[in-house]
């Protein structure tokens, strides 16, 4: 599944990403031997935490480790369109203010065919109150991301809704691309 969603990354049509990669102390050396393949790769950056601190802080740590203006959200058994983050970049052309956006998304099988669509609704906070239904493809940009604070320990499984309740009650405008970009 890692080697899917870093092929998704790097076989993005808009070039300009950064991909940053955290292994949480696992027991397995299987995540770091896969980066190996991609050591040359300078937009691709790995590293490996000492003990594990939760996928909060994993999810800190990594986002800590970007640079880029905006930040984009990927687990390591998803995997991106090839034209996802060029459908982000194109939306904050035209959108400048939005300071998070999100995309609709789909589920495959294991035969590599779209099986769920989660087609989602524009904008609407009162939907988010009650559930993460912006869950992913979601980017925010990295300032109101460091603003809220990140991601917060303590709320392990539920760390993106948190983020998301915290950023979009700050952010100027909130997008979404009713794309399946993920």
């Amino acid at each position: 599944y890692l080697k899917a969603a870093v092929d998704s990354v790097i076989g993005q049509a808009y070039e300009r990403w950064e991909l940053c990669v955290l292994d949480d102390c696992s027991g397995s050396t299987v995540a770091a031997n896969l980066m190996v393949e991609y050591q040359d790769e300078p937009r691709i950056r790995f590293e490996r935490r000492t003990a594990n601190g939760g996928i909060a802080l994993a999810s800190q740590s990594a986002a800590e480790m970007a640079t880029g203006e905006f930040l984009g959200f990927l687990d390591h058994d998803d995997v991106m369109r090839p034209h996802a983050l060029f459908e982000v970049a194109q939306h904050l052309r035209a959108h400048a203010e939005d300071d998070v956006v999100y995309s609709d998304e789909d589920k495959l099988d294991p035969f590599g065919r779209r099986v769920g669509a989660h087609l989602k609704p524009d904008w609407s906070p009162e939907l988010l109150e009650s559930c993460n239904y912006i869950c992913h493809f979601t980017v925010i940009r990295h300032t109101l991301f460091n603003e809220v604070g990140g991601f917060r320990t303590g709320f392990d499984g539920s760390q993106d809704h948190d983020l998301f309740l915290r950023s979009t009650e700050r952010a100027r405008s909130v997008g979404h691309i009713p794309k399946a970009l993920y």
